[in-house]
């Protein structure tokens, strides 16, 4: 049993070198990276009681599952955590390191899957980041999260809701017609509604903080919180 999708991890292996590109192919991952980093720090620091203006991540320990080229993994690197990204891509791993050590940030890459890691170590916080629409079992997938986050630890899934609304938006918008995406970037039948991932969350003995939707206005040119969930959406879980 796998979580690997093989068709997937050779999608993203021929943009990797484009990762830190603002302007290529990652453009729209790097406009949404701001709000995604205030939401999760938001939460991390509320849940864990953390009072430290520089670094409210220090001595936490989190995982960055499907990594890419660390767009998120660096950022909680410098808010103080103890960072571990993985991905099965090895193209993506080879670029987050590169980037990385060019910015003398001590971050542990690893080329692998949630299934296939060590289960001595556990995590406070995971980062789920527009992943689960891309792997072949999310059932596997979800419970080889939960065996690797320790009690009480807090765990963030970000991924596209299935609705007439996200084939309009995240299909026939983003890859169509403006081209923010390669086509083909998404399949829609992969998209899960929140209510199916809080159901296999909850299954393993999560409770659910939050959902929460994330919109992007295009007059702005911003992404901002929304009870929107018809296209993008996050959930906050604890483990219990």
């Amino acid at each position: 049993m796998t979580t690997i999708n093989q068709e997937e991890i050779q999608k993203f292996s021929k943009l990797a070198e484009e990762w830190w590109d603002v302007s290529g192919k990652f453009k729209p991952l790097h406009m949404f990276n701001p709000i995604r980093i205030e939401y999760i720090l938001e939460k991390i620091s509320n849940h864990f009681k953390r009072e430290d203006e520089d670094l409210p991540l220090k001595g936490l320990k989190l995982l960055d599952i499907g990594c890419g080229g660390g767009l998120i993994a660096e950022p909680m690197s410098r808010l103080g955590a103890n960072v571990t990204g993985i991905d099965a891509s090895l193209n993506n791993i080879k670029i987050a390191e590169t980037h990385s050590k060019k910015n003398n940030l001590k971050i542990n890459y690893l080329n692998t899957s949630p299934e296939q890691f060590p289960n001595d170590q556990e995590f406070d916080v995971i980062l789920n980041l527009e992943i689960i629409e891309h792997v072949e079992d999310v059932n596997l997938y979800f419970k080889s999260c939960a065996k690797l986050l320790k009690k009480n630890g807090i765990m963030f899934t970000a991924t596209l809701n299935r609705t007439f609304t996200s084939y309009i938006k995240a299909i026939v918008g983003a890859e169509y017609i403006l081209r923010w995406l390669p086509i083909g970037t998404h399949d829609w039948n992969k998209f899960l509604k929140p209510i199916e991932v809080e159901k296999m969350i909850s299954n393993l003995n999560f409770s659910i903080l939050e959902t929460k939707g994330l919109v992007f206005n295009p007059f702005t040119q911003k992404w901002k919180r929304s009870n929107d969930l018809s296209v993008n959406y996050i959930i906050t879980s604890v483990k219990n």
